[in-house]
C-alpha cells in the first residue's frame, strides 16, 4: 500500500515544487506542531524561501508517511517509530532533521476517586494506550522500567485514540489512560494526573522530519528552507513566550489561560528541537522501541539519517 503512494507521490512532484503543503503527525491535536503554526503565521518559511500553503494533519504513524508520500511535496514529521518502520518496509526514506526531544506531552491519568497516585499503583491494573508500539506503549513502558517496576506488572489496553481511552475510563473498562497536551490542561478538572512522562524519562527524540532520497536530492534548497522556517518557529517560541501563548490559543481554540499553562508544562522540559541530531537521545529512543517490539537489536542510524540539510551550525551530530 504504501508502495502504491510512494509512486503517486513521485509523480505528483516530477514538474518540481515552489510551494509547499507538508504533513505533520497529530497536527491539531498535540503541541509539538506549534513551531509550524507560530511560522505560518509570522512568514518564517517565506522569508527562508519556501511558501508553505499548509499543513496536512493525521493521526500519526504510517498514515502520517502515506500522506507525506502522496504528497506533491513529500516531506512530514512523523513519529521516529514510523520512519523506522517505513525504511523496514523497503521504503527509502531518509530522516533530515529532529522535531522534538522530550515527551513532556504525555502522561497517564485517573478518575479523581481512584486509588492509583503515582505510578507504583499501576501494578496489576489497566492502563489504556492509543495503539501498540505507538508512543503511549513507548511512554508506558519506559516509565515502568526506569521505576523497576515488571513491564508485564501492567495490563496495557489498546483504546484506538486519546479520547476514546478516556471514554474507556469513565466506564471503568481501564483503570488509567494515557493523555496528552492540551487536552490533560483541558480535561484536569475531570481526571487526576497519575504520573507525568517527563518527570521520569531523560530527553530522546520522538519526532523527526523525513523525506525521500530522491526528493531530497532534487529538492535540497526547498528542504532545507522548510527545515530552517521550523527552526525559526521554535526559536520565536523560546524568544516571546506570550506571543507563541497566543498562537497557541488559536490553533486549538483555547482559552489564553490554558495555552498559559499548556505552554509553560511543555517548554519546561524545551520539548522543541532546533532540528539536530543527538546521539544520546537517539539510544535512549532506541531501547524504548526495542521494549515494545518495534526494533529488533541496534539500529544503523547512518543508512537513515542525513544532517547534510540542516543549517550549517546544526549539521554535526553531538
Amino acid at each position: 500500500m504504501i508502495l502504491r503512494w510512494l509512486v503517486v507521490g513521485l509523480a505528483l512532484w516530477a514538474s518540481g515544487a515552489d510551494a509547499a503543503e507538508i504533513s505533520v503527525s497529530q497536527w491539531g491535536n498535540s503541541t509539538t506542531g506549534l513551531p509550524y503554526a507560530v511560522a505560518l503565521e509570522h512568514g518564517l518559511f517565506q522569508k527562508a524561501g519556501i511558501d508553505v500553503t499548509g499543513i496536512i494533519g493525521s493521526a500519526g504513524g504510517g498514515t502520517t508517511v502515506r500522506n507525506m508520500l502522496a504528497s506533491a511535496f513529500p516531506y512530514g514529521e512523523v513519529a521516529i517509530a514510523a520512519a523506522l518502520a517505513a525504511q523496514h518496509q523497503g521504503l527509502d526514506v531518509v530522516i533530515v532533521d529532529v522535531a522534538d526531544h522530550s515527551f513532556s506531552e504525555q502522561s497517564v491519568v485517573t478518575t479523581p476517586n481512584s486509588p492509583i497516585h503515582g505510578i507504583e499503583d499501576l501494578v496489576g491494573k489497566r492502563v489504556a494506550i492509543t495503539s501498540p508500539r505507538a508512543v503511549t506503549e513507548v511512554v508506558l513502558l519506559m516509565a515502568l522500567k526506569a521505576k523497576g517496576i515488571p513491564i508485564g506488572a501492567v495490563n496495557r489496553v489498546v483504546a484506538g485514540g486519546y479520547g476514546q481511552g478516556l471514554t474507556m475510563l469513565d466506564h471503568d473498562a481501564v483503570d488509567a489512560a494515557s493523555l496528552l497536551q492540551p487536552l490533560s490542561t483541558l480535561k484536569r478538572d475531570e481526571y487526576r494526573t497519575v504520573f507525568e512522562a517527563a518527570d521520569i524519562l531523560p530527553p530522546m527524540v520522538t519526532l523527526v522530519g523525513i523525506t525521500t532520497r530522491a526528493f531530497a536530492t532534487a529538492h535540497a534548497a526547498q528542504i532545507r528552507a522548510v527545515i530552517a522556517g521550523r527552526r525559526a518557529g521554535v526559536q520565536a517560541i523560546y524568544a516571546n513566550p506570550a506571543a507563541a501563548e497566543a498562537t497557541l490559543a488559536k490553533m486549538f481554540k483555547v482559552s489564553p489561560e490554558v495555552a498559559h499553562e499548556v505552554l509553560a508544562r511543555v517548554m519546561k522540559a524545551h520539548i522543541w528541537s532546533e532540528g539536530n541530531f543527538v546521539q544520546a537521545e537517539l539510544d535512549r529512543i532506541t531501547d524504548g522501541l526495542r521494549l515494545v517490539g518495534e526494533v529488533q537489536g541496534e539500529v544503523d542510524w547512518k543508512t537513515l539519517i542525513d544532517p547534510a540539510y540542516l543549517p550549517d551550525d546544526l549539521k554535526t551530530p553531538t
